[in-house]
């Protein structure tokens, strides 16, 4: 399928679904979708056996017959030991080729993905294995007394099985053999729930997302209608856990190579780029502002083909010296869990544009969006509502819990939880999370708004914005800055800066500098981490 293709096809098609029975007031036209991550899976290893699929960060290459061959024994492996269809398989892996393969498995067979961020507290972990009804946890040596921690924890029996061959455990790969079949078979179906992705935990406990197989499929086809991906080397530092897992089939799919990294390191990142291995990077904003900053990023001018960035927004300062430096070839996406990360794209055509690098886009083809209000109702043109979706790539409710699944949707709408506004072009805005929302002297204050406001001053390298305790405004708008190295700015010139471009209610109550900004595991500004240190108390850092 070409990238052209792709387009036609999504833009006749519309998605006129007229099957599906109605799920949490969704009507018919938003849940059939038959296409399914395993049979994109199995066509893709099928089509390109003897090239490399996976460079694994210990130098190991992986063609795509090898990762056919390892899906096809991991699904024999799990029913040799009685784990059927329909039951949980959780990971907690470095990134490797390997946790794709045991992934791909769960597509084919219709069991349960439940892929776990290394950087979850060992109490969380434990949580998820009880939550998700685990019964087999793979890991590998990095991560194994973690493993153990978090399995003895869980209040369930479940097998720990390792990557790698350590004395006295089951050990996955074992028996696997060069000529073991490499014929990938899929056997799941479109509304099978084949993963269990965990959000963050950043209100309370993690809640399990239900992703279909279809939802997979057309999260991969979206990927694939709206960025060309073909003989693709793409760089991937972020879990696989998350958004960087992906990356993965569309890259395959057109015969390209992933490079896996565990975890960000721009210089290792720099050098790899140098040698040719990668030739495109997948990152979150705060990893491409420490590449910027690198003193060697100007080595790699010219290797770079495409910089893919999600998870969060971006500084539209950074982002224009990102093009000034690499050129016209950036792309954003932006998405939700629940509606993995394939609802609006900022392509890279839209970057050459200086009015739209603080857009999220518009939206991908066939994805249908609305700006609400908290009743539901859809705002006037060019005012901010709550960006709402709906069709098959959306998830089928939170796992085990009916109740906030159905909080999680208005009308079939599901609610993002961002707040936006759209131009008359169509590009959306997010203006900030709805529970980010600062309200100061009674007024409405989006923290991105200030953030991009501070980030165009030379000497700011980062900056986070919250609301803190204060007897005459309610909440105050404070800015958190990190600065460049070697440089330094007064706190009154940056409330002045956005006094100027914004006006007197954006502007800072006051500023702190801070060597570096707390960080979700996935690259994102803590902003609960944040707010913390300061509600905790209020009298802290007042200038």
């Amino acid at each position: 399928m070409t990238h052209r293709w792709c387009y036609i096809l999504f833009d006749a098609l519309e998605f006129p679904i007229r099957c599906a029975p109605r799920l949490f007031g969704l009507n018919a036209m938003d849940r059939c979708f038959d296409s399914t991550m395993g049979e994109l899976i199995a066509t893709a290893l099928g089509r390109h056996p003897g090239r490399c699929a996976f460079l694994n960060p210990d130098g190991r290459e992986v063609s795509y017959r090898r990762v056919a061959q390892e899906i096809v024994h991991v699904q024999g492996w799990l029913l040799a030991r009685g784990i059927g269809s329909g039951e949980s398989v959780a990971q907690l892996c470095a990134n490797r080729s390997e946790v794709f393969s045991v992934m791909g498995a769960c597509y084919v067979g219709g069991w349960r993905s439940v892929a776990l961020s290394p950087t979850t507290s060992v109490d969380d972990l434990a949580y998820i294995l009880g939550h998700a009804e685990a019964r087999v946890l793979v890991t590998d040596r990095k991560h194994l007394e973690r493993a153990r921690q978090a399995a003895a924890a869980c209040g369930r029996e479940l097998l720990l099985v390792c990557h790698d061959n350590e004395p006295r455990l089951l050990h996955l790969w074992a028996g696997l053999a060069e000529d073991a079949p490499a014929r990938v078979v899929n056997h799941a179906a479109a509304d099978d729930i084949v993963r269990l992705i965990y959000t963050g935990g950043t209100t309370g406990r993690p809640k399990g997302v239900m992703g279909s197989n279809g939802s997979l499929a057309l999260n991969a086809m979206l990927r694939m209608a709206g960025h060309n991906w073909s003989h693709m080397r793409l760089l991937c530092s972020t879990p696989l856990s998350h958004a960087a897992g992906a990356m993965i089939v569309p890259v395959l799919w057109h015969g390209g190579t992933l490079v896996m990294q565990d975890g960000f390191d721009p210089l290792r990142l720099i050098e790899q780029l140098l040698r040719g291995q990668a030739d495109a990077i997948y990152v979150v904003p705060t990893m491409l502002y420490r590449l910027l900053d690198h003193p060697r990023v100007g080595e790699i001018a010219g290797s770079l083909r495409m910089i893919m960035y999600g998870a969060a927004p971006a500084s539209p300062a950074r982002l224009r010296e990102a093009r000034e430096r690499f050129g016209a070839i950036l792309t954003q996406h932006y998405g939700l869990t629940e509606a993995p990360s394939t609802i609006l794209n900022l392509n890279e055509a839209d970057h050459e544009d200086d009015t739209l690098l603080a857009s999220a886009g518009r939206p991908y083809p066939g994805i249908a969006v609305q700006l609400l209000d908290p009743q539901g109702r859809p705002v006037a043109h060019g005012e901010v509502g709550e960006i709402c979706v709906r069709g098959p790539l959306l998830m089928s409710g939170y796992w085990k819990d009916p109740e906030l699944t159905q909080r999680a949707f208005v009308d079939g709408w599901l609610r993002s939880g961002d707040l936006a506004y759209q131009d008359g072009r169509g590009y959306y805005y997010i203006v900030d999370r709805a529970k980010d929302m600062i309200v100061s002297g009674g007024c409405n204050v989006y923290p991105k708004e200030v953030e991009d406001g501070i980030a165009q001053h030379p000497a700011v390298a980062a900056v986070g914005v919250i609301g803190v305790p204060d007897p005459l405004w309610g909440e105050a708008v404070k800015a958190v800055v990190v600065c460049r190295a070697g440089q330094a700015v007064e706190p009154r010139a940056l409330i002045e800066l956005v006094r100027a471009r914004k006006g007197p209610v954006l502007a800072p109550k006051s500023v702190d500098f801070v060597a570096e900004l707390p960080h979700t595991g996935l690259g994102k500004i803590d902003k609960k981490a944040l707010r913390a240190r300061y509600w905790t108390d209020a009298s802290r850092s007042v200038n």
